[in-house]
């Protein structure tokens, strides 16, 4: 390896036998550095008695760079657990947001983003309509996690790759900032705490299997089930039609009593019918324990349709429930801010696209 790796990149162990590698004194304090990197937003290795030239041998190998909050903005609660959207950016300019979503008892989730833009055209997605500019590194996923608890302030339960991008389109980034996110010796954030939401990407989710992780939970972004509907919705339908996607499902590698998460994003006059509530049971039917999620539509800066209304919402559970799905209703959050499911994305960024990933 040659120039400096970003230490909150990489996992303790990696950051340890690459210092024993390239650091000529000073390796054995590899794990504490690293805790203050990932845990505290902190790089500095002389304030652990290090000599001034094993602090320097260290800055010559590892860096920690983390993007600058460029704005917050967030939407009340009566509750006072406010959804909040951070805006962060990295050196290169480029922008991406992560938000704070409440979940109650104090508790709260951060969806971060993989990508800035993405690839994947779905109709009801604002990020979508960005085009794909770049993947974010390992560390660059890392880092709004990191932000978020060291610099932010906020105590966050939870991580969901719900944000801008397609994460299974991006695996080498996703899977390694998953290692960290998980490594018992920095954040150390349990399996279970871990969400990856994909549309579909059939080989991404082979990818995903390599990781081993069983106890991680998936979330599925369905939005219709017929291949004629979801084909307009969601353009990778027509590389993944939804009879592979299924079987992929059905062999993804999973704990006992897992339960599969999908999501259904709920468009009036178009995928609200009674033959689409059948359509949903049917391909959630043989996938074991599974719930859908009905996420009323949000609209974005170029609505497809409009929101729908409360008893469209009630009306298209209580089909679902009739054949015999476990049903549950997304309660939108953040949408007066942009900062709902669909809404992130900054469209003033698609003059950037194509730019290589930050070293």
């Amino acid at each position: 390896m040659s120039g400096q790796l970003d230490i909150i990149g990489l996992t303790a162990d990696e950051v340890e036998a690459e210092a024993r590698r390239s650091v000529a004194s000073g390796a054995g304090l590899a794990k504490t550095l690293y805790k203050d990197a990932v845990l505290r937003a902190r790089f500095e290795p002389e304030a652990h008695g290090l000599s001034a030239r094993s602090a320097e041998a260290w800055r010559a190998r590892f860096r920690l760079v983390l993007p600058a909050v460029v704005r917050t903005v967030g939407e009340e609660s009566l509750m006072g657990d406010d959804t909040v959207k951070a805006v962060l950016a990295f050196q290169d300019g480029l922008e991406v947001e992560c938000v704070r979503i409440p979940m109650g008892q104090g508790r709260y989730t951060l969806c971060v983003s993989s990508q800035v833009g993405c690839k994947m055209g779905c109709g009801f997605c604002e990020t979508a309509k960005m085009g794909f500019i770049r993947n974010l590194s390992a560390a660059e996923i890392v880092a709004q996690l990191v932000v978020a608890r060291a610099v932010l302030g906020w105590e966050i339960r939870n991580i969901v790759f719900m944000g801008m991008g397609e994460p299974l389109d991006n695996p080498e980034g996703v899977l390694q900032a998953l290692r960290v996110m998980h490594d018992r010796f920095g954040l150390s954030y349990g399996q279970p705490r871990l969400t990856i939401c994909t549309s579909g990407r059939v080989d991404g989710l082979k990818r995903l299997a390599e990781l081993g992780f069983k106890r991680m939970d998936l979330s599925i972004s369905l939005n219709a089930a017929f291949d004629h509907k979801r084909d307009v919705l969601m353009p990778v339908n027509r590389k993944y039609p939804l009879a592979e996607l299924q079987q992929a499902l059905i062999e993804h590698p999973r704990r006992e009593k897992f339960i599969y998460a999908i999501n259904y994003c709920l468009l009036p006059g178009f995928n609200d019918a009674p033959e689409d509530a059948r359509a949903v049971a049917e391909f959630v039917a043989p996938l074991g324990r599974a719930v859908v999620n009905v996420i009323p539509y949000n609209p974005g800066t170029q609505p497809l349709t409009r929101a729908p209304t409360e008893d469209e919402v009630v009306g298209f559970l209580d089909q679902l429930r009739e054949h015999g799905v476990l049903v549950q209703r997304r309660v939108t959050k953040g949408r007066s801010v942009m900062a709902a499911c669909g809404q992130l994305g900054n469209l003033e960024l698609r003059r950037h696209r194509s730019l290589p990933v930050a070293p």
